[in-house]
């Protein structure tokens, strides 16, 4: 019984070695001399493993035709009178071997399902990984062409150049509620705005692209300047962000300023002598008594640069104050590039360190009237 434990073994660990689903033989041969049956167990094997494994439990011999072949005395009591196909052992035999050959059969039925399986399921997760990416693609397209029609061009004004920046906090939510809005008034005059809505991401772009509107509509319709928060959050009851407003006659250079709760704009001279900022008090859209509390008024000269910014810029870091005197260096380091060119940097210099993220928008204004001289003008 030892002997044929082993061969019931062995068996088992061949079918696995070399995947083959074809049943074991069981058969009885007789020595010619002395005519004592033979028990002759026969496996077909769909490939021989190389190398055979080394540690069967009884060894195998692989015949000509491929076949695994063990080899055993039949059982000594009945060696000269029992009939293989009633002997009980030799039953136990054949029916442990057909055991292990379903067995088999069925564990390697059940891999095959499972590698099908799985290669569904990969299949399944590319198709998904490519829909993914085909939606956002498209959702990419979208939010570039949402950005564009919310963010005007620069009006062409001779003696200014512009420049602007702007980066979201998330790349999923490209407009955010920091806007800008700059344009021609009847007498000549720019006019530029810039909107930061209490909030982030895509809901807070309705709250400031409503407020950029009707601060357009107010500023075109001929009201003053000083006027222009205050009576904005008149007529938007509910919404809520800072504004900072700017007009610049491109003819003279003067500048007038108006607040409402929002970052101060920096001067930058030309010549690299001073850059101040310029501040203004009031209280944003929504906030309570909002508005302007005065004009700041000033005069641009020859290559000087205005900047208007979002607090994204400043607080990347944390802290208002020490973000305004870095940017003050930044400025500074950058101030003779190109304005498109000098926002960029600006905002790379500010956000090499970003401990908060929040969306980011910088607008430069370089003076450079006609009589200057300058190059190209």
């Amino acid at each position: 019984m030892e002997q044929r434990g082993r061969l019931v073994v062995a068996a088992t660990t061949l079918i696995r070695s070399s995947g083959t689903r074809a049943p074991a033989v069981l058969g009885t041969v007789h020595n010619e001399l002395d005519g004592v049956p033979t028990l002759e167990v026969a496996l077909r094997l769909d490939s021989v493993p190389v190398p055979q494994p080394l540690d069967l439990p009884l060894p195998a011999e692989i015949d000509a035709d491929g076949r695994a072949v063990w080899r055993l005395p039949s059982t000594p009591a009945h060696a000269r009178h029992a009939d293989p196909d009633t002997d009980p052992a030799e039953q136990e035999l054949r029916a442990a071997l057909a055991h292990v050959d379903t067995l088999e059969c069925e564990h390697q039925e059940l891999k095959n399902e499972l590698a099908e399986t799985n290669t569904g399921v990969l299949a399944m997760y590319v198709e998904s990984e490519e829909r993914d990416e085909q939606l956002r693609r498209a959702h990419a397209v979208i939010f570039r062409e949402l950005e564009d029609a919310l963010r005007p061009p620069a009006p062409e004004v001779p003696g200014l150049e512009f420049g602007v920046r702007y980066q979201p906090a998330e790349a999923d939510s490209p407009t955010g509620g920091d806007l800008y809005d700059w344009f021609l008034l009847p007498d000549g005059t720019l006019h530029v705005t810039v909107v930061d809505a209490v909030g982030h991401g895509v809901v807070c772009t309705r709250t400031a692209v409503t407020v950029s509107h009707t601060l357009r509509t107010l500023a075109l319709e001929g009201h003053p300047l000083d006027v222009l928060i205050r009576r904005t959050s008149e007529i938007n009851p509910g919404l809520m962000a800072t504004v900072l407003l700017a007009r610049l006659d491109p003819r003279t250079g003067e500048l007038r300023l108006a607040n409402g709760g929002h970052p101060r704009a920096l001067l930058v001279r030309g010549d690299g002598s001073e850059t101040a900022y310029l501040p203004v008090d009031g209280r944003g859209v929504g906030f309570p008594k909002p508005g302007s509390a005065g004009i700041r008024e000033e005069r641009l000269h020859s290559g000087d640069v205005l900047l208007l910014y979002t607090d994204g810029l400043i607080e990347s870091r944390g802290g208002e104050d020490q973000g305004e005197t870095r940017l003050i260096t930044a400025a500074q380091r950058h101030h003779r590039a190109p304005a498109n060119t000098m926002t960029a940097d600006i905002v790379r210099d500010m956000h090499d360190i970003v401990r908060h993220r929040d969306d980011t928008l910088i607008l430069a204004l370089r003076y450079l009237p006609p009589a200057s001289g300058h190059p190209g003008l």
